[in-house]
């Protein structure tokens, strides 16, 4: 391969990479972005994680030196899968290459399944689940228990409590917790509507499981205060050493919170 597409050598005190001025334009490598200098004709990192950014001076006419790899409309499926929660830029670029190699088993499937998701995707009006129908699978089904009333404050939190399959009833979703540096206020949240399911009746038992925060533990007390009125009982998920987890590794909260929450042996 020519010198021209490898990484600057760092032999001397400063690498070569540090030159007066380097193009604006940005040509994307696998790892780093690298400008050329129309008079010189050398390719060098602009940014990259072994050298900082360069700084811009006076110098020559500048030029991009490579063209795209790929057409505007891969790039644009690359970087919007880029966007999702948990893919980078390179998780991306191998999710669009599988896509594109399995075109007939992946890509498909994938576009059958995203169409008939967005057309009848809806929040359910009952208890704030996202689900294609209204009301939600949840809240629908007739062998969920009624009488208990599990409170979370993501879609998230309610998918993960419900893949466990140990609990029987049926779920309320706040869409978040408070937070007063943040500005959200009891209204911004669905406490109301959780305070009026409450007080229709037919429920027994309310768990609060809110995450193990301080605002997810304000978030909790202030509903276990406004439903303190109503003959129902009110629990909340257990705080303490988790599955696997060894005493030597855990901070000081997770041990005082399991040493409060100890039991007899059975």
């Amino acid at each position: 391969m020519p010198d021209l597409f490898r990484h600057p050598p760092c032999g001397g005190k400063t690498p070569w990479a540090f030159a007066t001025r380097w193009t604006p334009e940005q040509v994307r490598g696998d790892d780093d972005v690298y400008g050329v200098r129309e008079n010189e004709g050398r390719l060098a990192p602009l940014t990259s994680n072994i050298y900082p950014p360069l700084r811009r001076g006076d110098g020559g006419a500048v030029r991009p030196y490579l063209m795209p790899m790929a057409s505007p409309e891969i790039d644009a499926l690359t970087q919007a899968l880029a966007r999702l929660p948990g893919l980078g830029p390179r998780s991306a670029r191998r999710a669009v290459l599988h896509l594109l190699k399995k075109r007939e088993a992946a890509m498909a499937p994938l576009l059958r399944a995203l169409e008939a998701v967005n057309e009848r995707l809806a929040t359910c009006t009952t208890c704030g689940n996202v689900d294609t129908s209204d009301p939600c699978a949840i809240c629908a089904d007739p062998r969920r228990d009624a009488r208990m009333l599990c409170v979370v404050e993501e879609v998230a939190d309610l998918w993960a409590l419900d893949r466990t399959r140990l609990f029987p009833g049926r779920f309320h979703v706040l869409g978040g917790r408070l937070a007063a540096l943040e500005g959200i206020r009891p209204e911004d949240l669905t406490i109301d509507q959780l305070v009026g399911r409450i007080e229709r009746g037919g429920i027994d038992e309310v768990v609060l499981a809110m995450n193990a925060t301080l605002e997810g533990q304000t978030t909790a007390h202030y509903i276990a205060e406004r439903i303190e009125r109503f003959p129902v009982r009110v629990t909340q998920l257990a705080h303490g050493l988790p599955v696997g987890g060894e005493l030597d590794y855990l901070d000081e909260g997770t041990l005082a919170q399991a040493l409060r929450a100890r039991r007899p042996v059975a």
